[in-house]
């Protein structure tokens, strides 16, 4: 049986393949960009507030610091404790054009060691995990020049 495909969470990220992109909102008042996106009210204190639209954020961005998952992190984490656990690395990236920080797993295969404070990555889809008919996607940061 075909897995459908559904994002893990909706209205953070679009497309697939070379379209992919994370989206946030930008303010129309201030033009403070944020992620996770904001629906309700500009975030800025010193905005008087403006609309807020979607719009889709830098592909690439540098590494501002990166680590790995060695253990099972406590509640409210949701896995499977059925499951072995399996590291994984977090890299929070600086993104170009928006200056903002943004934190994501990396690709399957991408360690510690393949990774340094300033090194450009990409986003690209990834597969937060699978079960019964359906594929959870999310987000996943990718040193540039390397294929999937």
């Amino acid at each position: 049986m075909p897995h459908t495909r559904k994002p893990a969470v909706a209205g953070w990220f679009a497309d697939e393949g070379d379209g992919f992109r994370l989206l946030g909102t930008r303010c129309t008042a201030c033009a403070s960009v944020f992620f996770p996106r904001e629906d309700t009210h500009c975030r800025n204190p010193h905005c008087t507030g403006g609309s807020l639209e979607e719009t889709p954020l830098s592909r690439k961005g540098r590494i501002w610091s990166y680590t790995d998952t060695r253990y099972r992190p406590p509640s409210p984490y949701v896995s499977n404790p059925e499951l072995p656990w399996e590291p994984f690395t977090l890299i929070a990236v600086e993104l170009a054009a928006e200056r903002i920080v943004v934190l994501g797993q990396a690709a399957p295969g991408v360690t510690v060691a393949d990774l340094t404070v300033g090194m450009e990555v990409e986003v690209v889809p990834g597969v937060l995990h699978e079960d019964a008919g359906t594929t959870w996607t999310i987000w996943h940061w990718r040193p540039t020049g390397v294929a999937a």
